[in-house]
């Protein structure tokens, strides 16, 4: 792997990719345990697929934008590496599949050289951040905030605040109030706010924290009505800091920001935060706006009269996918994909097409689609006879006809039934029997393989999670629909989290949809949002309404097979590790993380980077100190919870100056991390790791005599 050592001119990517291809290393030689490695490759992009043998690679695009520079390059490693399709996620990021673990560092390694990442874009890290794609060109924004989405992206990535937490920490930027981000699903979700203060008029943000989906969806609580600008990312930081200290850590399911809160309260929350920014290294961050590339617009062409085949279909596509940028006399296309779904070929095209008439600046979508920037209006029917070529000229973009869905079954481990085969059929029956709804987004279909909602079908007017049923008649199995009505935005723009109606067989799906779209055109009032109906009416009334189609007294013999499938009977898939398991020893294990983390302490603190190598030896602490609990048979669900139990056991055994080893380690956020403390914190977790490994040796000592 050194092969591509002087091939990039970042010492510090070089180093995380020839980490990557040694840890692989390590795990085919059995010398780390499964579990620890899934959190090293996650961590770095590799995602374990459905099928045994091959990977997942998630490629991190922060808040999604893209140069023809960069998605040439994803599409020669595609081509490489992969089958040459790409996939656009709800987080903006490009999913490429059947890679092999061996070839991870390498593909990076390609990636790198665009300067396009793998690093945290799975895994327990701050994830990618997203944004509303017309960030920058939205006539409704106060400001653009893509200055502000780049920056939190680099203040994070390889922030040693962030690589190990309980779970994924999620953050959005939303162009405006009308939250196009979905700020309110997010553990931090940011809005722009001009407000005029001694007659200055100040940038800052809304900032909402806490939000999620997942199975226990969670609308997200306002921290601040109005945070200045340069004090945003300390605030995350702290956030990120107190999440990592004194969120869960056993129960996965309990593991996420909306929980702590729920735990703890807002108020609670946000004194830990503020606690915390005595420890920070940046009390304000002023966001260097000039950073993100300027852009670069697209040639003007000489005046040529173009024609276009279908005249109506060209008017009915500008009214529903272009519309007029805040900057005059340029538009944006959003252009729709099925299940953001497309390959290399069709990708090498759409270059050649921004490279004629568009900015060298296109964004993928939180809504699986892609933005084309500053065409020029004479330049509208060029374009559109270049898109409809290759397919990128579908009618509507974020209507009905418009789903959002994730793989699921046909590569998530954790798929339960078939998503994608759920969103061909209701896609092509709105084609058929209710073309109105193309361009309409009365309803808006968001379906999931299973309930984690990475389809974000929580948020949806109409949403699907995949499940499955039992025929208590022959003890069969077969794959069902769990219907979710009532999500999204009302008529008030206030966010609503769906209801479970009712599980029905996925093969009924096409009637559910048909009865839920037919009751609404014939009783709703005029104008009135399917939010607003679905709340007038009540879940028990859609419950009534559906509940023929869940009963399974008159089955046939395809209600038992899935959509789309070549399988001949459904099952649950189980999910399993990539290989066998191995016999480690858990506690040695934790001791040689603690001491790596004090080495990684030592080199930050030699390059002037005090913050980081105070965390560093923060985790150093933890880890050791977690070492010699785990024989103690106590909860140790958290960061906190360890420090305590820590003190309860053995503050008796260590000498600590201050007393308690809770108050020696939470000096951390106590001091400001100056060169004097951290060279004092660093030295003082040495000692008490040298003490951990010498009580570890004398307890194996015990136990062999």
């Amino acid at each position: 792997m050194r092969s591509f050592r002087t091939e990039l001119e970042n010492p510090v990517v070089e180093q995380d990719i020839l980490d990557l291809e040694k840890k692989i290393r390590l795990f085919h030689e059995g010398n780390i345990d499964d579990e620890k490695f899934r959190s090293l490759r996650l961590a770095r992009g590799v995602y374990g697929q459905r099928q045994p043998g091959v990977q997942m690679i998630r490629i991190k695009i922060p808040y999604g934008k893209l140069t023809m520079r960069q998605l040439n390059r994803i599409c020669e490693v595609s081509d490489t590496y992969s089958n040459g399709k790409l996939h656009i996620t709800t987080r903006q990021d490009i999913q490429i599949h059947y890679v092999s673990l061996d070839d991870a560092p390498q593909l990076w390694a390609e990636l790198e050289k665009d300067e396009v990442t793998l690093r945290e874009a799975c895994g327990n890290t701050v994830r990618n951040i997203t944004a509303s794609e017309k960030a920058g060109i939205d006539a409704e924004e106060p400001f653009d905030v893509t200055p502000y989405a780049h920056a939190t992206f680099e203040y994070f990535l390889r922030n040693p605040i962030c690589q190990e937490m309980g779970r994924k920490f999620k953050i959005a930027f939303s162009s405006s109030e009308a939250d196009t981000a979905f700020a309110f699903i997010h553990d931090v979700g940011a809005i722009p706010v001009v407000k005029t203060i001694d007659g200055e008029e100040r940038r800052g943000f809304k900032v909402l924290i806490g939000g999620g989906l997942g199975a226990q969806p969670y609308i997200a609580e306002t921290a601040a009505e109005f945070m200045e600008e340069e004090k945003l990312i300390p605030f995350i930081e702290s956030l990120v800091r107190v999440f990592d200290r004194h969120g869960e850590r056993n129960r996965r399911m309990k593991a996420r920001m909306k929980f702590l809160l729920q735990d703890i309260g807002k108020e609670e929350l946000l004194r830990l935060a503020e606690e915390e920014r005595k420890s920070l290294k940046n009390q304000e961050i002023w966001v260097d706006r000039s950073k993100v590339d300027s852009v670069v617009l697209p040639q003007e062409h000489a005046a040529v009269e173009v024609e276009v085949t279908d005249e109506a279909k060209f008017q009915k596509w500008k009214e529903a996918n272009v519309f007029a940028q805040k900057q005059e006399g340029f538009y944006g296309i959003l252009v729709r994909l099925t299940l953001g779904n497309f390959d290399t070929t069709t990708a090498r095209e759409l270059i050649k097409i921004v490279e004629k008439y568009t900015a060298d600046d296109f964004r993928l979508t939180i809504r699986q689609g892609i933005l084309l920037k500053y065409v020029r209006e004479a330049d509208l029917k060029a374009i559109y006879n270049e898109l409809d070529k290759i397919g990128f000229a579908e009618l509507g973009y974020d209507t009905t006809a418009d789903i959002t869905a994730c793989p699921g079954t046909d590569t998530c481990v954790l798929g339960i039934s078939s998503s994608t085969g759920i969103a061909r059929v209701l896609e092509d029956l709105v084609k058929v029997e209710y073309p109105n709804l193309v361009t309409d987004d009365t309803f808006k279909i968001k379906i999931s393989g299973c309930p984690n909602a990475c389809g974000q079908h929580t948020i949806a007017q109409f949403g699907i999670h995949g499940s499955s049923l039992r025929n208590k008649a022959n003890k069969m199995l077969l794959p069902a629909a769990q219907i979710l009505l009532g999500g999204g935005f009302d008529s008030t723009n206030t966010p609503h989290i769906a209801d479970k109606v009712i599980k029905i067989p996925s093969k009924r799906i096409e009637d559910a949809f048909r009865i839920v779209v037919d009751n609404y055109d014939e009783n709703s009032t005029e104008g009135e949002y399917f939010v607003d109906y679905y709340k007038r009416q009540g879940k028990d009334y859609f419950y009534d309404i559906l509940k023929p189609l869940a009963v399974l007294d008159d089955l046939t013999p395809e209600d038992y097979l899935d959509w789309y499938t070549e399988e001949d009977k459904f099952q649950l898939h189980k999910a399993v590790g990539e290989c066998a398991g191995v016999i480690i020893d858990l506690v040695q294990t934790l001791i040689f993380e603690a001491e790596e983390k004090a080495g990684w302490a030592e080199e930050a603190f030699k390059k002037g980077l005090f913050a980081d190598a105070i965390y560093h030896a923060y985790s150093s602490y933890v880890n050791a100190a977690k070492a010699l609990l785990l024989d103690k048979k106590v909860k140790l669900n958290s960061h906190m919870t360890v420090i305590n139990r820590f003190a309860e056991h053995y503050d008796a055994q260590f000498n600590f100056a201050e007393g308690s080893f809770v108050d020696h380690v939470l000096r951390i956020n106590k001091n400001e991390p100056s060169e004097e403390f951290a060279k004092q914190y660093i030295e003082e977790s040495k000692v008490f790791l040298n003490d951990v490994s010498n009580l570890r040796k004398e307890d194996l000592a015990t136990e062999d005599a």
